[in-house]
């Protein structure tokens, strides 16, 4: 069964720093775009930061830019983020997703059920 499980999430004070896992189960990372999503309250999901497969190239929303870091480590077939200095604005349902392209119209995509991450004082 193709499961991806996000965990880390929590309710942290503004400026501290939380780090999210995402562990796959059912296939292997290692040919898969990874990224994670954010979606607030009221607000549309919105994409956080990606991870090529292959070369690892990244990148991040401007948001996110200086404060979060992506990382994979495919023998372990988990994506993580690394959130600093974190905001009130960063609270949101973070989601994994994972995506390999097979052609310019032929793709699989999974996402995790998202874990709840929470700034406040």
């Amino acid at each position: 069964q193709v499961q991806l499980v996000e965990s880390g999430g929590g309710l942290v004070q503004p400026g501290e720093s939380l780090r999210l896992s995402c562990v796959a189960s059912g296939f292997t990372l290692d040919f898969y775009a990874m990224a994670w999503f954010r979606q607030a309250p009221g607000k549309e999901r919105e994409g956080v930061s990606c991870i090529a497969s292959g070369d690892d190239i990244t990148h991040y929303a401007d948001s996110a830019k200086g404060r979060f870091t992506i990382s994979r480590n495919n023998a372990k077939n988990t994506v993580y983020l690394q959130m600093n200095s974190l905001k009130p604005e960063d609270t949101a349902v973070y989601y994994c997703n994972a995506r390999r392209d097979y052609s310019t119209a032929a793709y699989i995509n999974y996402w995790g059920q998202g874990t709840q991450v929470t700034v406040s004082s």
